[in-house]
């Protein structure tokens, strides 16, 4: 929990008591906060309490918006707002961003009537609108929110940017606030997440093929834990790498529409390179294993951006897992007994 409210800058008091006021700029610890989160550091702890904020000097007739309490989120939103007296209402998503709430169910009918009941907002503001991201829609029942609560939910833009122009419009989206996109530059800010997914692996398993690389069908070298123990380090980096850089970066350009089959494409090229320059060893069972561990472990890393992406859905997912995983798994046994078998017997 995001313990430093540095972002409440007063409060104003409300028909049922006082309700904290928080920045609509971000300060040089939310600028760093948001990097190392970026990077996947405390990203599961970066939330702020649910409750009413304001931003501004809101009234009984100021906007309401609904949002997650994944603090990147809501900083979002509160930047967004700058220059707009509004209420926030911030939802307990425990800790999880809106479009991933939705699916996940915390930003959902019954927490955002929870929210709603819990802090009078039919006695904070006298209309009865409330604007909730288009990327909650997945988890949200309008209709049942107007039902219990006599609230009406209205959809706002994707983008928290567009909101001014979303208001000023008359709460109408235009196509392009509908449209969700994913280019180059949003899919590099994510690629951090998934490079440190696996990070304590990809500490431990080197060492270990460090170690095995000392074998030999005469017995155990140190000189061969460096050389060519050093090129296994690169082959696993290689792939692992592949998997959630290149596989993401190329995303639209790369053939199949399975990510596991972007991810093996990727890995399979890097790996005729890493040949091509020696690195894969010097005899057809060690060059083979390779290929496969190199392959799979690109495809899994491709696989797991599914959860990053906007190409995929909940369906999608479970379908591709299921009859990708055994054969990553295959490939990557494949190749790993095939490799270690030469560094016992010469093949």
């Amino acid at each position: 929990m995001n313990t430093v409210k540095d972002f409440i800058t007063g409060e104003v008091q409300t028909g049922t008591g006082v309700v904290p006021v928080v920045s609509t700029t971000w300060s040089r610890r939310d600028r760093l906060e948001t990097l190392k989160v970026r990077w996947s550091v405390g990203r599961m702890k970066y939330r702020i309490l649910p409750g009413l904020y304001a931003v501004g000097t809101p009234d009984r007739s100021s906007r309401v918006f609904v949002t997650a309490n994944f603090k990147l989120t809501f900083d979002h939103l509160r930047r967004a707002l700058a220059g707009l007296d509004a209420w926030i209402l911030v939802l307990d998503t425990k800790g999880i961003n809106v479009w991933c709430a939705a699916g996940k169910g915390t930003f959902s009918t019954k927490e955002v009537v929870r929210r709603i009941r819990i802090h009078h907002l039919d006695k904070v503001v006298d209309h009865r609108k409330i604007i909730l991201p288009q990327l909650s829609a997945t988890g949200v029942a309008a209709h049942e929110v107007k039902r219990m609560t006599g609230f009406t939910v209205i959809y706002g833009p994707v983008k928290a940017s567009d909101i001014k122009d979303f208001l000023e419009s008359g709460l109408k989206a235009t196509d392009d606030m509908r449209r969700v996109t994913f280019p180059l530059v949003e899919r590099l800010k994510l690629i951090p997440v998934d490079i440190f997914y696996g990070k304590y692996y990809m500490l431990l398993v080197p060492v270990a093929f460090l170690l095995l690389s000392g074998f030999k069908p005469g017995g155990y070298s140190t000189d061969l834990v460096l050389n060519p123990g050093w090129k296994s380090i690169v082959n696993l980096y290689a792939g692992y790498l592949t998997g959630c850089v290149l596989a993401p970066a190329l995303l639209p350009w790369l053939p199949f529409r399975r990510f596991s089959w972007k991810g093996l494409t990727t890995g399979w090229f890097v790996a005729i390179l890493l040949a091509f320059a020696g690195m894969l060893g010097t005899s057809a069972t060690e060059m083979i294993s390779w290929f496969l561990m190199i392959g799979a472990l690109s495809s899994f890393m491709a696989m797991n951006f599914t959860g990053s992406s906007t190409f995929t859905s909940l369906s999608g997912v479970k379908k591709e897992m299921k009859t990708a995983l055994p054969v990553q798994i295959t490939m990557a046994s494949l190749g790993l007994a095939g490799w270690i078998l030469t560094r016992f017997i010469v093949l």
